[in-house]
């Protein structure tokens, strides 16, 4: 089986990013400095961020000393800066916080309730013309939002990021992705500490010998989502990357798929 950390998908603008990666929401900047440091030791290749958590700093120290061509860096840009000349002045900003010379995935944090979504890609067309961004996306954008900024963008909208996990149905947004080529993202993949105490992956855990999280997140990789989940130590990390050596029986990734329900953790528009 090839391990999970060399596997990539394959986006609509060419590039190829990692399915496994590192979630740094909620991590202080010298923390995400610390953890991202230790995971691209263990062999993540994937680091993701956003103007908004504050740690890009972090971050950016963390990749200063790895070889950048094995890296593929997300980062996200916030509604207030949708408009096409903050939008460009955000990346800029997060390019010095992230000491590189280009992001390989930019996105719109989530949808903005005052700008049309075409100023918003024209701002991002810009960015990938000069080289400073490689491909764009969206994230906590449903299907009408992301019918929209398609219909507007004249570059290939590459990724979705959104709240998915196994307490959390989210088969229409896939459905779209998958006929239009969109890879997309599962973020808060743990349900934030709720699988493990979920009666079902608990019984899949023992069956598997792994854990919940383990399950959960073999889960979102069989159903075709990346997974980008959080850890603040060095045994969370290898745990999350030690998905290699089992695959979820189609009868019990149908099980894992039913039982989701509306368990919608973050208030986001998706």
């Amino acid at each position: 089986m090839e391990r999970v950390t060399s596997k990539d998908a394959v986006l609509k603008s060419g590039h190829r990013m990692p399915i496994i990666g590192l979630g740094t929401w909620r991590l202080t900047s010298r923390q995400a400095e610390r953890i991202c440091a230790e995971a691209i030791a263990l062999g993540y290749r994937l680091i993701d961020t956003a103007e908004n958590y504050a740690n890009e700093e972090g971050v950016g120290n963390a990749i200063k000393g790895a070889d950048r061509q094995t890296l593929f860096i997300t980062t996200k840009v916030e509604p207030s800066h949708a408009g096409r000349s903050d939008l460009v002045d955000a990346c800029r900003r997060s390019l010095d916080r992230l000491q590189t010379e280009y992001i390989d995935l930019y996105l719109m944090h989530w949808p903005s309730d005052t700008i049309p979504e075409e100023e918003t890609m024209e701002g991002m067309t810009w960015l990938v013309e000069k080289g400073l961004v490689r491909s764009v996306g969206v994230s906590n954008y449903g299907v009408p939002r992301l019918r929209k900024a398609m219909s507007v963008s004249d570059v290939p909208i590459c990724n979705n990021q959104i709240e998915y996990h196994p307490l959390r149905n989210r088969d229409d947004i896939l459905a779209f992705c998958r006929d239009h080529a969109i890879t997309v993202t599962a973020y808060s993949p743990l349900a934030q500490g709720e699988v493990f105490t979920d009666p079902l992956l608990k019984e899949m855990a023992a069956k598997y010998r792994k854990s919940p999280a383990q399950v959960s997140l073999r889960w979102l990789l069989q159903m075709g989502a990346a997974v980008i989940p959080k850890a603040s130590s060095i045994e969370h990390l290898e745990a999350n990357l030690d998905l290699d050596d089992f695959d979820l029986a189609p009868d019990d990734l149908r099980r894992i798929h039913d039982m989701a329900v509306e368990r919608r953790l973050i208030d986001t528009w998706t």
